[in-house]
């Protein structure tokens, strides 16, 4: 049987499962693309399908414009996705990718189009939050250079190669311009259950503003924190940040199975 998803330019890396009964997007992080996820299939339970989104302007979509702003992209992300959305599914995204995650999740349910089986949320602080950093997407280039060293997610020797920071230094600024200008609008809580995961040693997502998800669902509330900065999920923790996705979609796996008796 043809595929249907195989040409859908927004899901990449993506290995067909026919038979899996969750579909699992990933969004990844400013600056980041699709690859972040390349290998997490092999970590999730056989019945999860992994679908890793790929924004425009980066990797297999290079040549695609960026988007700067979070509605334009949702809503293209509402219409491409949809397609993929024809059995139970879950959303997982890390710091940008979290307010994606979010934002779609709303949209979609105000469509009347449904919404995910279970939030995982990772590295980003509540929507009423305050913002603590200043804007940086707009900086001279030497000082986002500055800016984007003490974030700690974008390598020595890429901020010191002049054209890799030529081709990575726009998609930067697209996505910081994405974050920095996001607002969310009032909204009715989600349902559906909510993971939350943040870096113990994350100077933006302490405790409290990790807590601050909680009035965003009316469904089971979790909160995990592990070992690392902003970029724990890439690090030491990398293994125990799978080990607890892999546990949510198990539980909305048995979750769905229940339904179906």
């Amino acid at each position: 049987m043809m595929d249907p998803l195989k040409n859908n330019r927004w899901l990449a890396y993506r290995k067909a499962r026919p038979a899996a009964k969750l579909r699992l997007f990933c969004f990844h992080y400013a600056g980041g693309a699709a690859s972040v996820f390349r290998t997490w299939q092999e970590a999730l339970p056989a019945s999860v399908e992994v679908c890793a989104v790929q924004l425009p302007g980066r990797e297999s979509r290079l040549r695609e414009a960026l988007f700067v702003s979070a509605e334009p992209l949702l809503d293209a992300l509402a219409e491409n996705l949809q397609p993929a959305l024809d059995r139970p599914y879950a959303f997982f995204g890390h710091s940008m990718g979290a307010i994606l995650a979010f934002e779609l999740s709303l949209r979609l349910r105000d469509r009347g189009l449904g919404g995910p089986e279970a939030l995982i949320l990772s590295g980003r602080r509540s929507p009423h939050s305050p913002e603590t950093d200043r804007p940086i997407h707009d900086l001279p280039g030497e000082e986002f250079r500055s800016e984007l060293r003490k974030l700690n997610g974008t390598p020595e020797e890429v901020l010191a190669h002049p054209e890799l920071m030529e081709l990575l230094e726009p998609v930067l600024r697209a996505d910081f311009a994405v974050c920095e200008t996001y607002e969310h609008p009032s909204s009715e809580p989600l349902t559906c259950p909510m993971t939350i995961l943040g870096g113990i040693d994350d100077s933006k997502t302490p405790l409290d503003v990790l807590e601050g998800w909680r009035r965003y669902t009316q469904g089971t509330f979790r909160l995990k924190r592990f070992p690392g900065d902003h970029f724990f999920l890439n690090g030491p923790s990398r293994s125990q940040v799978l080990q607890a996705i892999a546990e949510e979609t198990q539980r909305t796996l048995h979750r769905l199975e229940g339904a179906t008796v």
